[in-house]
């Protein structure tokens, strides 16, 4: 059964008589303080915030003074007291809240401005769980939510973006329109900071899917529109300490798009997988497929090699890199319209190379994702959320099973390997065909995995008769496939293509009909027993 509500009427103006300012983030609070004081609104104030205002020559009484009680364990309570609780909740219409306001000598409190501990920024700076918990705030999270759920008669300010708002309220007084809006925010933001504690508790404790779970984030912008522009959009940052583009700065063009965030987060992930020790690498993604990846000396020749993959599609793509963005990559970028470069970075001379483009947008990250950090990702589905482990899973030579007559060549062998990263990024049923640390056909996305290899055959054909080659760039390449063959038919397709070897995972009851047909065309095949299904 649910709490009776009060009778009483809201009002719709409040003239803002008494304050309680309590905050960590002190920006603007001086000005808005000061504000307050020149309106004859009282402000009652705790701890460090008392000591700015004072230092500032504003007139504040110390919640001490309020209570009757000192401030004690190290700050820990100062405003968990019933005259303060008291003057955030009670109804002021109400006859019976008044007359305990009245017999307790409670005064009401018509403003709260209060923010929280660093909660998040402590986690993110690495520091020691003692401290972590330390910054778990208690009494600002009571009050926020105090204050929200009175905002018939409170007005709750969390954001310093939202003390022009309480300034303009001065002469008039608050709305209840305001009063309302502002509290939605309030609830908004100790949610976000409860599930960012939690969070962190159920990583701490070693429980990645506990019985309650939450998610929240802080706008970061309201998008022209989503994936269609008839729907609405915004991108949110969490407190998740992954490198990508929700974190990147963007130094130039447009703002980004729904498709642009997506597929660019699908590049980064992707291009993460190549270590910049091992070489320069370049993916080239549309619809949040890659058309086109290659390692190479330099990111000049690793984009070429990648572009030649699937020039078509390539126009209108996202590049990521995994090393700063040079003039030598700039300017073969330049030579086609693309939307997005991500990168670890930029140098000067490249980012002049490309500033004429004015509408291409370059974002830089501080570095590259680690793509073997322990992660969630999260989807919704009709009444719910579908949560999982991000796949990190690696696979190395000595991870391989040859399960042909025929063992692969060591230059095989590499690119297998180049081809496995890559088909973990290919929406399923994936086939890449790879030479040379380079893609040179794509099968993404088919309902069928014959039909993935014979779309990456095709586009691999295409790209040779568009460099002008007598042989399809799949002739003595190899093949990676997501998952099992199902039948002998998609590695024959393979085959015609004229690959020359094959990794899978393995684990089809028709595993020895794959395995006859690869050594029936003299094919070498590895599984390596981890599948890496896209959807």
């Amino acid at each position: 059964m649910s709490i009776k509500a009060s009778a009483a009427a809201l009002p719709d103006r409040v003239a803002l008589r008494r304050a309680l300012i309590s905050v960590f983030d002190k920006t603007g609070i001086v000005d808005l303080a000061r504000a307050l004081a020149a309106a004859k609104v009282e402000i009652v104030s705790t701890g460090g915030t008392l000591a700015s205002l004072k230092g500032a020559g504003i007139a504040a009484v110390d919640v001490a003074d309020v209570t009757g009680f000192p401030e004690i364990l190290d700050g820990r309570v100062k405003t968990l007291h019933p005259k303060i609780h008291g003057g955030l909740l009670a109804v002021r219409d109400d006859p019976g809240h008044a007359k305990a306001m009245a017999e307790h000598a409670i005064a009401g409190i018509d403003l709260l401005v209060s923010n929280l501990y660093p909660f998040e920024a402590t986690v993110a700076s690495g520091a020691d769980e003692r401290t972590i918990v330390e910054n778990i705030d208690i009494g600002g999270p009571a009050m926020i939510r105090a204050a929200a759920k009175n905002h018939g008669y409170v007005a709750v300010v969390v954001d310093p973006s939202d003390y022009a708002e309480i300034l303009s309220a001065l002469a008039e007084g608050t709305t209840l329109a305001l009063r309302r809006r502002l509290a939605a925010k309030a609830y908004a933001r100790t949610a976000a900071y409860d599930a960012a504690v939690s969070g962190w508790f159920g990583n701490a404790v070693g429980e990645p899917y506990p019985a309650f779970a939450a998610w929240g984030g802080k706008l970061v912008e309201k998008l022209r529109y989503g994936e269609n522009p008839h729907q609405s959009a915004a991108l949110y940052k969490t407190g998740e300490q992954r490198q990508g583009v929700a974190t990147a700065r963007q130094v130039q063009g447009k703002e980004l798009s729904y498709n642009n965030i997506n597929d660019t987060d699908a590049a980064f992930e992707l291009i993460a997988e190549f270590a910049p020790a091992d070489g320069a690498a370049v993916a080239i993604i549309k619809h949040a497929n890659p058309c086109g990846v290659a390692v190479a000396p330099t990111l000049a020749e690793a984009y070429r090699n990648a572009f030649r993959t699937d020039t078509f599609s390539a126009f209108g793509g996202i590049v990521a890199l995994n090393r700063p963005l040079d003039e030598g990559v700039a300017a073969e970028i330049a030579k086609i319209f693309t939307e997005v470069i991500i990168a670890p970075g930029a140098s000067d001379t490249a980012l002049a190379i490309l500033a004429s483009k004015k509408n291409l947008r370059i974002l830089l990250a501080d570095a590259l994702p680690d793509p073997r950090a322990r992660s969630v990702t999260v989807r919704s589905v009709a009444g719910g959320l579908l949560v999982q482990d991000r796949d990190a899973g690696m696979i190395t030579a000595a991870d391989l099973k040859v399960v042909t007559r025929r063992a692969p060549t060591a230059k095989e062998i590499a690119d297998l390997l180049f081809a496995w990263k890559v088909a973990k990024y290919v929406k399923s049923n994936a086939i890449v065909y790879a030479r040379d640390n380079a893609t040179c056909g794509i099968g993404a996305g088919q309902m069928s995995r014959l039909d993935s290899a014979i779309l990456a055959a095709r586009k691999a054909s295409d790209s040779a008769k568009e460099a002008g080659l007598s042989d399809s760039l799949a002739k003595g390449a190899v093949c990676a496939s997501d998952a099992f063959f199902p039948f002998p038919d998609g590695l024959e397709a393979a085959a015609d293509a004229g690959i020359t070897a094959v990794i899978q995972p393995g684990g089809s009851q028709n595993d020895p009909a794959v395995i006859a047909a690869a050594d029936a065309r003299g094919i070498a095949m590895v599984t390596t027993g981890m599948r890496h299904f896209r959807h």
